[in-house]
């Protein structure tokens, strides 16, 4: 579509500078090319179970459709606090959690109460590109800290974010386990950024969405919640999309100090007015009865990952360090630089859909991001069209 460019030139600067998603574009040019088996999105290939799709059935027609709770409905709070006091060892406060309208909504929260415009948000790269939008959105700049890339896969130095912070600093955004590197921040590398943010005054944004799905042993990956104060400035993003298989409901929460709850219902007030109470009685019965869903969702992750690194890993053009964490392959191609163009090859003689490393910022460009989140059969049929593709 053409654009009329004295419409364009009269919109606000800051939403003129919204990049396209360069994961979007991908979808876009293959979701209509016959036979592509897409695993470019960060989603896995199972419905909603129905215990939690009934629960929302039976919301709607008992008549649960008017305005609600800004915080959420006080059952689902509770539900939130008891997960957490289970997955984390923390007090069960229902005080610290706020349903929001996706993970997506949690993180523009997290940083309208932190960061304003002309402000900078710290963001280790590669890295999933709607937190940088988010931050562009109200007006903020998002300063990429390139991580480093060695044999056993990503690595965050420490040094580099300090070498960053300046006198408009001020949030961290740290996404662990990453998406789309699959790196885990270990607990050293959490108290070093704890410090910094202690010792220059900053916020912390922990987006820690793929914390169930760590291959490294432990039923979760370590938190700041490990390390942390309780007045330390941290906010805590979140969502039911990864492991309840709820990616269309657009359903989150944010998770901070209770004395800024005010400022947290405010927010959610001028912007959705809260969440559909029938969307929160799902996520009342995915907390309270989910568990053994969330174990097979991480079960067929852990054989999706198995079956590509197998494969993958064994064509000589392709460098792939298995994942610690969340639900992606990360990979280069050997004589490849541009993602995107390759992306595109491979939907058009391949038949396969992966999103372009060009998406996810600094450090990020000759990769390609393979969600094996998916039954066996699809995971090993695209892994095996890409193999079969590299020896032509």
């Amino acid at each position: 579509m053409t654009t009329n460019k004295k419409l364009f030139d009269a919109l606000s600067a800051s939403a003129k500078s919204l990049p396209e998603s360069g994961i979007v574009e991908l979808m876009n040019y293959g979701r209509r090319r016959e036979g592509t088996v897409a695993l470019w999105a960060g989603e896995g290939d199972l419905p909603t179970p129905d215990f939690i799709s009934d629960a929302a059935a039976r919301s709607l027609k008992s008549g649960e459709t008017f305005y609600t709770w800004q915080r959420g409905i006080p059952e689902l709070r509770e539900q939130l606090a008891l997960y957490h006091h289970r997955l984390y060892g923390v007090p069960a406060d229902p005080e610290r959690y706020f349903v929001c309208g996706s993970g997506m909504q949690a993180i523009q929260i997290a940083f309208a109460m932190t960061t304003s415009a002309g402000d900078e948000v710290i963001i280790p790269s590669p890295t999933w590109p709607n937190a940088a939008a988010a931050a562009l959105v109200i007006g903020a700049k998002p300063v990429y800290v390139e991580m480093d890339f060695g044999a056993n896969g990503f690595s965050l130095d420490p040094s580099k974010i300090e070498k960053l912070i300046n006198s408009r600093t001020r949030t961290i955004f740290l996404n662990t386990p990453s998406n789309p590197s699959g790196w885990v921040a270990t607990l050293d590398d959490l108290k070093s950024v704890l410090a910094l943010a202690r010792k220059h005054g900053l916020w912390i944004v922990a987006d820690e969405i793929y914390a169930r799905f760590y291959w490294k042993g432990a039923e979760r990956s370590p938190s700041f919640r490990d390390v942390m104060e309780p007045e330390d400035r941290i906010i805590f993003v979140n969502t039911f999309s990864k492991n309840w298989a709820m990616t269309g409901w657009r359903i989150g929460w944010v998770e901070t100090h209770p004395s800024l709850a005010q400022v947290v219902e405010n927010l959610i007030q001028y912007s959705t007015s809260g969440v559909a109470v029938f969307m929160q009685r799902a996520g009342i019965a995915a907390l309270d009865k989910g568990e053994n869903f969330v174990r097979h969702m991480i079960e067929r992750s852990r054989k999706g990952r198995e079956i590509t690194v197998n494969v993958l890993g064994k064509s000589n053009r392709v460098r792939l360090a298995p994942p610690d964490g969340a639900f992606y392959a990360f990979f280069s191609v050997e004589g490849e630089r541009d993602s995107r163009a390759l992306a595109m090859k491979l939907i058009d003689e391949a038949g396969v859909g992966l999103a372009p490393g060009t998406a996810f910022g600094p450090g990020a460009e000759p990769f390609l991001r393979l969600c094996f989140a998916r039954g066996p059969e699809s995971v090993e049929l695209v892994v095996n069209r890409i193999a079969d593709w590299l020896k032509r």
